[in-house]
């Protein structure tokens, strides 16, 4: 894991959202997401400057796309926002699972 993702996951893991439990490196398919919440059917991706490429901008767009049509919904976020406004990072998610248990 990245920095990024290891500072999201210490507090994802400890963070009991309504009871919602999030997984870390979470195969779906042929993909590996970064974090998944199973009762939300919640994709979490972090992101740092390699996906910044041309090519890695399309294959993303591609995987979110998929993972939409197979009923996932996709947060992604970049590391420099985990690493500098973490409280704004769950802020979205939260908002997130509270507009989905709505």
């Amino acid at each position: 894991m990245t920095f990024a993702e290891q500072v999201l996951w210490q507090e994802l893991r400890s963070w009991r959202m309504s009871g919602r439990k999030f997984r870390r490196q979470h195969s779906i398919e042929n993909f590996i997401v970064d974090f998944y919440c199973a009762a939300e059917r919640l994709v979490i991706e972090i992101d740092g400057t390699v996906h910044d490429t041309p090519e890695a901008i399309a294959n993303d767009k591609l995987r979110d796309e998929k993972l939409r049509n197979w009923g996932y919904a996709v947060l992604r976020f970049r590391n420099d926002e985990v690493l500098e406004n973490l409280e704004a990072v769950k802020d979205k998610i939260t908002s997130f699972l509270k507009v989905t248990s709505s």
